[in-house]
């Protein structure tokens, strides 16, 4: 694999910037910022060179324009963490192409409303962007959580030169780094998405043990029981995995040299559903492994509020883009 960074971009270009603004909104006030943040180094690399933004992304599972999933709060959080430095207009309708040519006359960056509000995004209808597509001489593509989602801003590589920015370049040199890291290697997978059991027969493959909590072991259709599979009971309310299967993940992840997990193992917002995320978040922390890795936002939010965090080894961004790559060795964001 061999991808152009942000740093091959040619200065003063006209940069279609795909982001990853899907950050948590409550009222009006953005609560976590750290996507954002990730991307910073991409973000005033290229204003460095001169270039001009037009920023693109989406928030949340809108069903056509809702004001509740706009994006304007996400643009005056940037605009504040660049100190205001730069002329720039949010834009949010890019139909009016002589309104898009204006916009784009009179600022450096112009960041665009939530893409989801457009039904082509979803579709991976890309004609909906040409307007923006044509303006453009450079795609940057910065956002690994939606990296293995087809969608109509993530494929753009496939109109414009493409570029990858430091952040996405950081995540997939350590996804490649768990496919060569020291074994015994484990995979602990939870959360409610039943999406992530997919891959399961690929990563059986790469993975000596793989543990499955959350809501995952009801999926029983959808389950692949290998000798390396192991599926954890659940208590009684189904809200967390039983204590006899806390107490066997544990055990194997005080032998593994490679730990990767994916998806709190309960219902981590329930007080009386935190026990087995605790205790697997626990051991993590105190194992010995030469390389441990958790990924996606309900697992770094569950770490994070047992300050772990210095204990992990590599925190990503996307836990569902991680299982897709290790398992097929590919994204649609360059594929």
């Amino acid at each position: 694999m061999n991808l152009k960074t942000v740093d091959q971009v040619p200065e003063n270009s006209t940069v279609l910037l795909r982001l990853d603004l899907d950050l948590p909104v409550v009222d009006g006030k953005i609560i976590d910022n750290h996507r954002l943040v990730k991307s910073l180094p991409t973000i005033n690399k290229l204003l460095t060179r001169n270039c001009q933004l037009i920023v693109i992304g989406h928030m949340g599972r809108p069903d056509g324009i809702d004001e509740k999933y706009s994006l304007r709060p996400v643009y005056l959080e940037l605009m504040s963490l660049l100190n205001n430095t730069y002329q720039s207009l949010f834009m949010e309708n890019i139909d009016d192409i002589p309104a898009v040519d204006l916009a784009l006359s009179q600022n450096q960056i112009v960041f665009v409303e939530n893409l989801r509000f457009w039904p082509g995004e979803n579709s991976s209808d890309t004609s909906f962007l040409k307007p923006l597509v044509d303006q453009s001489q450079a795609f940057v593509f910065d956002a690994i959580a939606v990296a293995h989602r087809p969608s109509a801003s993530v494929v753009l590589h496939q109109f414009l030169p493409a570029f990858y920015g430091d952040n996405f370049i950081e995540e997939i040199t350590n996804f490649q780094k768990i496919l060569t890291s020291h074994h015994p290697k484990i995979l602990i997978i939870g959360g409610s998405k039943s999406d992530k059991i997919d891959y399961l027969s690929e990563l059986a493959n790469i993975f000596d043990n793989i543990c499955l909590g959350g809501k995952l072991p009801q999926f029983s259709e959808k389950l692949v029981y290998a000798p390396n599979v192991f599926v954890s009971s659940l208590t009684p309310d189904t809200f967390d995995i039983d204590q006899t299967s806390i107490d066997y993940i544990k055990n194997l992840i005080s032998t593994s040299q490679t730990i990767v997990w994916s998806g709190a193992m309960g219902f981590f917002e329930n007080p009386d559903s935190k026990h087995g995320t605790q205790q697997i978040a626990q051991a993590l922390a105190n194992s010995s492994a030469t390389f441990k890795v958790i990924a996606g936002g309900d697992t770094l939010a569950s770490v994070k509020e047992l300050n772990l965090l210095d204990k992990i080894d590599f925190i990503s961004s996307g836990g569902g883009v991680l299982l897709e790559f290790l398992a097929k060795g590919k994204l649609p964001a360059w594929n």
